[in-house]
């Protein structure tokens, strides 16, 4: 039994749409890149190689200024997420540091005076 157009999932246009855009803001991003490691090391070449292949599926002008900043916010977003997570698991598995100038073990109160 073969899997039909009919029968397999359609792609999301929406979502699509969405990775254009992010393609768009990686090209440019490449394009800063090339420049640092030069276009004719091994790494440049590899830039270039992937920059010529998104370049066919990413339209010109597909990632705009407002675009990029609204990628930038959700990057920053997802890292802050990311942190808060990573440090719950380390508090969890008991390698929480205690904030500076409350190490060492807890104080007693003293004891009041015996009446005499």
């Amino acid at each position: 039994m073969g899997v039909s157009s009919v029968s397999g999932p359609a792609p999301n246009k929406g979502y699509e749409a969405a990775v254009i855009q992010r393609m768009g803001g990686m090209i440019n991003q490449m394009q800063e890149m090339i420049p640092m490691v030069g276009a004719t090391s091994e790494l440049g070449l590899i830039l270039m190689d992937t920059l010529k292949k998104f370049a066919k599926h990413v339209p010109p002008g597909a990632a705009s200024p407002a675009s990029e900043k609204n990628d930038l916010q959700r990057r920053m977003m997802q890292n802050a997420q990311n942190s808060q997570m990573v440090n719950q698991m380390r508090g969890g598995m008991g390698q929480q540091q205690p904030p500076q100038g409350q190490g060492g073990p807890p104080q007693m109160a003293p004891r009041p005076a015996a009446a005499a």
